[in-house]
Order: structure tokens, then sequence, then C-alpha cells
């Protein structure tokens, strides 16, 4: 988990947190974004739905500045990721999977750690209540990080994340490999951390969970967004069927 810090500029309604313009990515003869639109407010938490292949990484990897678009733009707080992904990413937390922390650590000596990469000085105090706030019980914030499930690894990441006052939360697959009760508990999460104001982009596949944690959903086909919607405005079924059905008009 790498982190940078820096001064964030505000986000409003004319400086979305992210911002992605007719992002075009071509490996070779494959083009894996294809005109890709998206632009995400504080403080909203947008589902990015789709198969494998539809271009979920790519999307990921372009706002993080590990890869350029061959055509159009990806912003950050105003910033452009493919020139300057360094200050892109000082506005950016990203948690993937599979969050990595040092195992022989605590969560505490783990969140302190990574915050003093980010040229912070957090007390014990503070990071107790970082690690409260992102949901992590408060008996395991003393115990080492070997013995923390998927989900608590995951917490101690959104707490990285506050600290840092990190303006987008980038999450891949976040529910994946949880238990019911955990992925509630994380959905939960989630929603704390958009109410502080951090916009959260999340890919996934979990279609269920999304009705709970997303303002935002965005079906992912080919490169592009062929479904922007309201999941409140569907229930779990439906989102279902639209989903299958939006993916099969693009197939056939």
């Amino acid at each position: 988990m790498h982190i940078e810090q820096r001064e964030l500029p505000q986000a409003g309604a004319d400086n979305p947190v992210l911002a992605i313009r007719a992002a075009v990515k071509r490996f070779g003869a494959r083009t894996a974004l294809d005109g890709l639109d998206l632009t995400l407010r504080a403080g909203e938490v947008f589902a990015l739905l789709g198969p494998n292949g539809a271009g979920k990484t790519t999307t990921i990897n372009l706002i993080l500045g590990f890869l350029k678009p061959d055509a159009g733009a990806v912003q950050v707080c105003g910033i452009e990721a493919g020139s300057d992904p360094v200050g892109a990413r000082g506005h950016v937390a990203y948690i993937p999977e599979q969050v990595a922390l040092y195992p022989g650590l605590s969560g505490i000596e783990n969140l302190r750690y990574f915050a003093t990469l980010a040229g912070l000085d957090l007390s014990v105090d503070a990071s107790r209540r970082l690690l409260t706030e992102a949901g992590l019980p408060e008996e395991a914030h003393g115990r080492p990080a070997a013995s923390y499930s998927k989900g608590m690894r995951q917490k101690v990441g959104i707490a990285v994340a506050l600290a840092r006052q990190a303006r987008l939360l980038l999450l891949d697959e976040p529910t994946s490999g949880l238990d019911p009760s955990a992925a509630a508990d994380f959905s939960v999460t989630v929603r704390h951390a958009a109410e502080r104001g951090t916009a959260v982009l999340m890919a996934t596949h979990d279609l269920y969970r999304v009705r709970e944690m997303a303002d935002r959903v965005g079906v992912l086909s080919r490169g592009r967004i062929v479904e922007d919607i309201d999941p409140k405005t569907l229930d779990h079924v439906a989102l279902e069927h639209l989903y299958i059905e939006r993916l099969a008009e693009i197939t056939a």
C-alpha cells in the first residue's frame, strides 16, 4: 500500500473529484476502453459493474496513472493523471481486493506506519479513533494483522484513507470473499466514508451489495458505460435482469 500526502483542493459542481472524458486505451489490436465517460463528485459512491475484460482494471490503472490514455482525459481533482500521476495519486487511496499489511504489526502500528509514509504523525489515540470510525473492533486494534480477516484488513485500509483525507477511494472487488455479515458491515463503512465527503469508485461483481452501497451503478461493457442508473429505483432481481439484458445486447 503506497501513500502520498498533498494539500487537496476543494471539489465541487465545477470541479468534480474524478472526471474521465472520452478515454480510449488500446493494447495492440485490442481496445480496452472505447470512449469512456465518467464523472464522480464528492460524497458519491459509484459502482462499476462488468464482466472480466470489460475494462474495469484498465480504468483503475488510468486513474492511478499507471497507464496513459491513447485519447481523451482522466483527471483527479483537476489534475491530469496521465501527465502528473504523482499529483493525481496524492488525492487517491486505492484498496485492492487483498489488502497487504505487515503481519507482525498491529492495526494501530500499520496505520501509523502508512501515515508516516504520507508525512503524517498520528498519535495512538488518533489512530484508535480512525480505526474505530473505519469499523475495526476495538479489541482488534492492538492485535497482529496476521490474525485479521480480509474485511478487517480492508478497514485498516479505509482508516489510512481517512487519515490522509483522500478525496477519491478506489475499491477493487471489495466484497469478494466476505461472508454476508462482513459484507454488510463493509457497506456501512463505505457509506460512512462517503458521508465525510470522499468520492468512492468500486469495481465489483456484487449486484446485491451495490444497492446498499452505491448512489449510481454503471454497467461497463467493451470499454464503455452502457447503462448509468440509480440502483435504488430497482430491486435486486430487476437490477440483475437489467445487467444481464444490457450485456446480452452488446454481445448479440
